[in-house]
């Protein structure tokens, strides 16, 4: 029966560190391969149109709008909108979360 000591040689091999720091650059790439696939903004292979709100409401709200390959990035002023137009009608929220619309009377 041989007992190993302190000295191994297999830990002294310098091959051996190599092969670790490749194995652990494939486990980074993997994992950013896995996030750039579930972006919609960042995924080429997808075929679909995706809009992204952030800060839906807030002074600070974004809009990145995807059509096909071509992204439009919209960022708000903070300031409220106007515009010449007329009240369309009234929207009511019922109790189960529908929405009915009322359109104005034209007189």
């Amino acid at each position: 029966m041989s007992l190993k000591l302190l000295h191994e040689p297999e830990s002294d091999d310098p091959i051996l560190s190599v092969v670790n720091i490749i194995d652990i650059f494939l486990v980074i790439i993997a994992a950013l391969l896995i996030t750039v696939a579930q972006n919609p903004l960042l995924n080429a292979f997808s075929k679909q149109d995706v809009t992204i709100i952030t800060d839906p409401g807030k002074p600070n709200m974004e809009m990145m709008i995807k059509k096909g390959k071509t992204i439009e990035h919209y960022k708000s002023s903070g300031a409220i909108g106007q515009g010449e137009g007329a009240k369309a009608g009234t929207a009511y929220r019922m109790k189960d979360g529908s929405i009915v619309y009322i359109p104005e009377d034209k007189q």
